[in-house]
C-alpha cells in the first residue's frame, strides 16, 4: 500500500514487451523507501529488490513515497523467492496498473529475475490444488503451467515474464490455458533381474519383498551381489496407480524436483549416501523440506552399508517405519509429510566384511562382527520382515549357471499378487495389513506353528504379526486364498538373526 502517495500515470495501450524499456539502473537501489513486514526471512527480505529491479526493466517504477508490504499473518515467519511475484503484483495493483477485482479470482507465486521473467520454484502443484479448493485461479512461472494443470478445473496463467501478465489483465494479450503433460508410459529400461546368475533364495525374498511391499536386509561380503539385486527391484513394482501417481508427485513438487511438470508413474527408488543426516532422511533443515523417506513414499528407500549410517538418522526411522509419515516440528508449525516406504538395506557382516572366512576374516573376529552389527539396534532390525544372507557364488558357477528369469516374468507374478492384495480390500499392500485382516484367512494349522516359532524363537509381537503378513504374500504369489502352514514355515525361514549377532 501507499502513504500519501499518488499512483502515477497507468502505461499506454501499446503492449509491453521484455527488456524493450530501459535496464535496471541505479535508481533501483536509491529509489523510494520500500518496506517488508510480517517476519519476512533473508529471501523474502531481498524480494524488494528484485521487484524493484523488475519493474525498472519494464519502463516502470514505483512511487516516490513509502511503500510497505505486510504479510499476514504477522506472526508466522515467511520463507522462500516464490513470494516475489505475489508483491509485484500486489505492488501493480496499488499503481493502479492491474485489476484489483480480477487480481483477487487469484493466487500467485513465483520468483521475479531482474529483467522482469518469472523464473520456476518449488511446490507448484500443491498450491494449484489448494487454489483449486478455494475456487481460485494460479498465476505460476510458465515453465511450470503444465504442472499447475494437473489440479484439474483450475484456471492457470503461466506468464514468461511480467510484461506478458500485465498485457493480459489489460486485454492487449491472451495467455492460453495450459495442458497437463503426457504421462510417461515408457517400460522399465532398468537391469534385467536374468542378469542375476544362481542366488536363488535371494531372489525369492526379492519376489516376496517386491509382492509384499516388504522391508528386505540382505547380509553378505563385498561383492556378493547385494546392490546388484537391489537395483533390480524397482522393475518388479507395479506402476503407481492415478491417485498414488498425484500423492507421490505432491511431495516431489514441494521438492521442487518434478521434471516438466510430469506426474510420476513408477515408484520412486531413492539411495542416499550413508554420510545422510537426520534432515536428509526424514526431512527438516531451513524450510522444513521433505527427506528421502518422503520422497521414497509408495516406493523404495535403498540403505547401502546400513551401520555407516549415524545412528540418529538410522534410529529417526523407525517411527515413520511404523506409522508411514514424518512429522517436522517447528516453534510456530507441525509439518507432516507421507513416508510409506518400503526400506532394502544392504550391510557387510562386520566391518572388514569377511566375517566367517578364516582366510580373510580380521584378528578382531568375531568380536568385530558383534561391534558392527550391534551399531543397529533391535527395534530397528525388528521393523525388517525379511533377512537374508547373499554369499558370493563360486566361479564355476558363476561362469556356467543359466540365465534366470527376466524382469517381466517376475514382475507378472509380482503384479497379480498385487491385484489380489487390492481386490481384499483395505490395505494397499500386505506390508500394511492388520492382524484381524489377516487373522481369518490362515488356517488353524499356520497360526498354531506360526504361535509355537513365536515362542521358541522370542518373536515380538510386530515381529509375529510381519512374519504373518509375509506368509499372506507367500500365498498370494502362489494364487491361494488361504494362508498354509508352509506359507508360515517359508516366511519364518527368512525371519532369522544375522550371522554372528547376539540378541
Amino acid at each position: 500500500m501507499y502513504e500519501n502517495a499518488r499512483p502515477p500515470d497507468p502505461p499506454n495501450d501499446r503492449p509491453l514487451h521484455l527488456g524493450e524499456a530501459r535496464s535496471a539502473s541505479s535508481d533501483c537501489v536509491t529509489g523510494p523507501a520500500f518496506l517488508i513486514v510480517g517476519l519476512p526471512d533473508k529471501a523474502v527480505g531481498e524480494s524488494k529488490e528484485r521487484v524493484r529491479a523488475a519493474l525498472t526493466a519494464i519502463g516502470l517504477s514505483l512511487p516516490p513515497k513509502r511503500v510497505l508490504v505486510n504479510m499476514a499473518p504477522a506472526d508466522i515467519a515467511k520463507e522462500g523467492s516464490h513470494f516475489d511475484l505475489p508483491i509485484a503484483l500486489a505492488v501493480l495493483a496499488a499503481m493502479d496498473i492491474l485489476p484489483r477485482d480480477e487480481l483477487h479470482e487469484f493466487a500467485a507465486l513465483g520468483e521475479l529475475a531482474l529483467d522482469g521473467s518469472i523464473a520456476p520454484v518449488a511446490g507448484v502443484l500443491p498450491a494449484a490444488m489448494a487454489a483449486s479448493a478455494r475456487d481460485l485461479g494460479l498465476v505460476c512461472p510458465q515453465a511450470q503451467g503444465p504442472e499447475a494443470a494437473w489440479a484439474g478445473r483450475i484456471q492457470v496463467l503461466a506468464p514468461p515474464d511480467l510484461p506478458a501478465l500485465i498485457n493480459h489483465f489489460r486485454g492487449l494479450q491472451t495467455l492460453t490455458q495450459p495442458a497437463p503433460p503426457a504421462l510417461d508410459d515408457t517400460p522399465w529400461a532398468g537391469p534385467c533381474l536374468s542378469q542375476v546368475r544362481g542366488q536363488e533364495s535371494a531372489k525369492r525374498a526379492l519376489e516376496i519383498a517386491a509382492a509384499g511391499g516388504h522391508n528386505l536386509l540382505m547380509v553378505g561380503p563385498p561383492g556378493s551381489g547385494k546392490s546388484m539385486l537391489a537395483a533390480r527391484l524397482p522393475g518388479l513394482l507395479p506402476d503407481l496407480t492415478a491417485a498414488e501417481a498425484l500423492e507421490i508427485s505432491l511431495v516431489h513438487s514441494v521438492a521442487g524436483m518434478l521434471a516438466e511438470g510430469r506426474l510420476l508413474r513408477r515408484p520412486p527408488f531413492r539411495e542416499p549416501h550413508h554420510s545422510a543426516s537426520v534432515p536428509a532422511l526424514v526431512g527438516g533443515g531451513q524450510r522444513a523440506r521433505p527427506g528421502e523417506i518422503s520422497l521414497a513414499h509408495l516406493g523404495v528407500l535403498f540403505l547401502d552399508e546400513w551401520p555407516e549410517f549415524p545412528r540418529p538418522a538410522l534410529e529417526a526411522l523407525r517411527q515413520p517405519m511404523e506409522t508411514g509419515r514424518t512429522t517436522i516440528s517447528r516453534a510456530n508449525a507441525h509439518i507432516t509429510y507421507p513416508a510409506r516406504f518400503q526400506c532394502i538395506a544392504a550391510m557387510n557382516p562386520c566391518r572388514c566384511g569377511y566375517l566367517g572366512e578364516p582366510a580373510r576374516e580380521c584378528a578382531r573376529a568375531p568380536a568385530c562382527g558383534l561391534d558392527y552389527q550391534n551399531r543397529l539396534s533391535g527395534p530397528l532390525l525388528d521393523r525388517m520382515d525379511l533377512t537374508i544372507e547373499v554369499q558370493p557364488l563360486p566361479p564355476a558357477e558363476l561362469t556356467r549357471a543359466p540365465p534366470g528369469e527376466r524382469t517381466e516374468t517376475v514382475a507378472a507374478r509380482v503384479a497379480a499378487a498385487r491385484d489380489r492384495q487390492r481386490l481384499r480390500g483395505g490395505a494397499r499392500c500386505n506390508a500394511e495389513a492388520e492382524w484381524e485382516a489377516l487373522q481369518p484367512l490362515a488356517e488353524a494349522e499356520a497360526l498354531a506353528l506360526l504361535e509355537t516359532a513365536a515362542t521358541r524363537l522370542r518373536l515380538s509381537t510386530r515381529g509375529q504379526v510381519r512374519s504373518l503378513r509375509v506368509a499372506r504374500t507367500i500365498a498370494d504369489l502362489a494364487g491361494l486364498p488361504r494362508v498354509g502352514r508352509a506359507h508360515v514355515a517359508e516366511a519364518l525361514a527368512f525371519r532369522h538373526r544375522m550371522p554372528g549377532r547376539v540378541n
